[in-house]
């Protein structure tokens, strides 16, 4: 289990102290809330950090809340990535999707070749990709 903590070097910390470079790790606007409603002091970007929090409360995903994804035309939005993934960013998110949201991390995690498989991908997860970003070391074998 995945204890609310991080490192400099972005990996997951357990309860025994041990980094865990694998761990899922989904980043959560907090800033984020819809075009045209008004400012308000919680919004619909902390609501679904928190539904987040909640719903990894005992798995080895790791939700990090984050000031402003820079998605603001289609939040509230929410990041996620493994060790050697590739990092997805999806929009017009809420509460609800938090499962999800834990679900498509723990697919990611599992993926052999750091990309979320669409088989099994929850729904909100195929409506609100935004955005697939190649980890940082990679190299187009194909072009």
């Amino acid at each position: 289990m995945v204890v609310a903590m991080t490192t400099s070097s972005d990996t997951a910390v357990t309860r025994n102290g041990a980094a865990s470079a694998d761990a899922p790790i989904i980043y959560v606007c907090i800033t984020c809330r819809p075009v045209g409603e008004p400012d308000s002091e919680l919004r619909p970007g902390a609501e679904l950090a928190a539904a987040t929090a909640h719903a990894a409360a005992g798995t080895e995903v790791e939700v990090r809340p984050i000031r402003c994804l820079a998605n603001c035309a289609r939040g509230p939005s929410a990041a996620m990535r493994s060790n050697g993934s590739w990092t997805y960013v999806f929009g017009g998110l809420d509460a609800s999707c938090a499962a999800a949201l834990i679900e498509g991390a723990r697919l990611l995690a599992r993926a052999a070749d750091g990309i979320l498989p669409w088989r099994g991908r929850p729904a909100p997860l195929k409506r609100g990709l935004i955005a697939r970003i190649p980890p940082i070391d990679f190299q187009e074998v194909d072009v």
